[in-house]
């Protein structure tokens, strides 16, 4: 397909156009009741840079909402607004929905009121790349449709003829931007534990096996390098020393074929089933290995590598990882301590706005040492909008300086 993209545009609504950067911008999109007492579900990019979040419901009753949460690797977000006994939706479940059946998708389009539009599923566990241009750890398994969808049905539900919630609609397939046959809706089992851990914890309570694998659609001449056979399950390239796989015995060059009892037959398809839990889980894995079925009990883990409930942080828009600083390595550099920038992500404010690179060592946050990731985390908090990284590279003479504007306008 051609034009795959999020069916908003809100890149440039919001002022990432070309030409629209200093003027303020207005853009709507679609949202999902789901209580009572007003909790929203919608998309990500449909609220992404947003100064003010109006909902209008159609009784025509407007409220600001609040962000309890977004998540940019599933591209979903909740909102909430101060009402109550609102008339929301039911969870159906994704799992039972079949190609060919019929679905309704609903939302407000190009700038229309409410539109109902049908359709059927026309194919399950779609992959596009949209969440990867913003995540390093994108989770996509699209229902596709063909009900009509255009800018403006982002966030929107699809439901299926019983009325039950069975998606989030997200994304078309167009050459021109404008819905040309094939639209796509994030599956409600995903939305369910996204919205349920920003709820609760405020933050994605996302999940890890530990381990590199082959992608679906890696080249051919690498599959031969590895050796890899067709219909044998997902090709695990690494596990991770400290990770959920390597601690149950699963090694490289190991077939995960089966997790839960159900059969896995792809990359995509392994993702989305660990996408579903969190950490501490227990799943049963089965694994090829020389061509003989194992299976083993695995504990899931957090990207840390520990068991603990992830909460939110002030430090999460920045897009680094941090750590501190040894106290060895302290030492040598002639410091009482530091905070190490281990890995910059793309899309957070330091990758933005900053040519900082992975290894710099943070000696002050506007003048205020800090020798751990709390000191930091504080420090930042207390800093206002105008952050002052000072620090230093290791081999390298002199300090450097960067500025950060936490939330520019």
């Amino acid at each position: 397909f051609r034009g795959l993209v999020p069916d908003d545009f809100f890149d440039d609504f919001f002022g990432n156009g070309p030409n629209m950067r200093s003027v303020p911008q207005r853009a709507s999109g679609s949202g999902v009741i789901v209580s009572q007492d007003g909790y929203i579900i919608t998309n990500n990019h449909v609220i992404d840079g947003a100064s003010e979040i109006k909902v209008s419901l159609n009784n025509k009753t407007t409220y600001t909402a609040k962000i309890i949460g977004s998540d940019v690797s599933s591209d979903l977000a909740v909102l909430k607004i101060e009402a109550k006994n609102l008339p929301f939706l039911l969870y159906g479940n994704s799992d039972n929905v079949q190609i060919g059946q019929w679905v309704l998708a609903i939302g407000y389009p190009l700038n229309l009121e409410t539109t109902v539009t049908a359709g059927i599923i026309s194919a399950k566990g779609r992959t596009l790349g949209l969440n990867a241009r913003k995540s390093q750890t994108p989770i996509e398994y699209f229902l596709q449709t063909d009900a009509a969808v255009n800018q403006g049905n982002s966030g929107g539900a699809l439901v299926n003829t019983n009325g039950e919630l069975v998606g989030i609609n997200s994304a078309i397939a167009s050459p021109t931007g404008s819905y040309a046959g094939y639209s796509y809706a994030i599956p409600v089992n995903i939305v369910k534990k996204i919205v349920n851990d920003l709820i609760q914890f405020g933050a994605v309570q996302r999940a890890y096996l530990g381990i590199s694998y082959l992608p679906d659609e890696a080249p051919d001449s690498e599959k031969e390098k590895v050796g890899y056979k067709q219909g044998q399950g997902v090709y695990v390239r690494e596990a991770a020393k400290d990770g959920a796989a390597a601690a149950a015995g699963i090694k490289s060059g190991d077939y995960i074929s089966k997790i839960n009892g159900v059969p896995i037959v792809s990359g995509n398809d392994m993702v989305e089933k660990i996408a579903r839990l969190k950490p501490g889980d227990k799943i049963s894995i089965a694994y090829l290995r020389n061509g003989k079925e194992n299976t083993v009990n695995v504990t899931l883990k957090n990207k840390s590598g520990t068991y603990d409930i992830v909460k939110t942080s002030v430090l999460d828009d920045f897009g680094v990882d941090f750590a501190a600083l040894d106290k060895k390595k302290a030492s040598e550099y002639g410091q009482t301590g530091g905070v190490v920038v281990k890995k910059i992500n793309p899309n957070g404010l330091i990758d933005a706005q900053t040519r900082m690179r992975d290894g710099f060592v943070i000696l002050r946050v506007n003048d205020k040492p800090v020798t751990t990731v709390d000191e930091l985390s504080e420090a930042i908090q207390k800093a206002g909008n105008n952050i002052k990284f000072d620090g230093f590279y290791p081999g390298f003479e002199g300090l450097y300086t960067y500025n950060i504007i936490k939330d520019p306008q």
